[in-house]
């Protein structure tokens, strides 16, 4: 791995801290928090690639694990990954991959459509399909009640993707970093 890669790594890392600046919204009844953190992982995976994106995000995590404030409302440590939020966190590294794998897979035809499509999958569904699972487990609820309260993200999911998908577009244009897979 070069140099300009692991200044990428932490660049993409410190923008995950940067996004956990912003305010910690919570929803009512809803028992993990809105962050703009997903977008982090949205842009890590569709403009570094899986393997690059992927290690930011797990930086970013590590950062979390031993109890460095980055989490939106100044939260980090053990407690936060053992709690009902944990599985989203842990599953960011996932996303990213998930998202730079498929991106590589299409970088040649890369276009808003493709960038949407793969964002949303690694950007809402990998992490659905890890953190609501987590949520039910830590917070002793069903896994129906979990799902049903994670639902009230998606429209601020969907906007992350969209502005997560406009910027790789627009980064692949003008200074493409993945290589071309076949």
């Amino acid at each position: 791995m070069r140099s300009r890669d692991l200044a990428q790594i932490a660049l993409f890392a410190a923008i995950m801290v940067v996004l956990g600046f912003f305010p910690l919204i919570q929803l009512p009844g809803a028992f993990a928090p809105f962050t703009s953190q997903t977008l982090g992982v949205i842009l890590a995976g569709s403009i570094l690639g899986a393997k690059r994106g992927a290690l930011a995000i797990l930086l970013f995590d590590v950062l979390v694990f031993i109890g460095l404030p980055v989490l939106p409302g100044g939260r980090g440590g053990l407690s936060v990954i053992m709690g009902p939020t944990g599985g989203f966190v842990i599953a960011y590294p996932i996303g990213a991959f998930v998202i730079g794998w498929l991106t590589e897979r299409v970088y040649r035809h890369y276009n808003i459509y493709f960038a949407l499509s793969i964002n949303f999958l690694g950007g809402a569904i990998v992490l659905y399909a890890i953190g609501i699972p987590w949520m039910a487990a830590a917070a002793h609820i069903s896994l129906a009640k979990a799902f049903t309260t994670s639902v009230a993200f998606l429209p601020g999911d969907i906007v992350k993707t969209v502005i997560g998908s406009a910027a790789a577009v627009a980064v692949r244009r003008a200074y493409p970093m993945i290589p071309a897979r076949a």
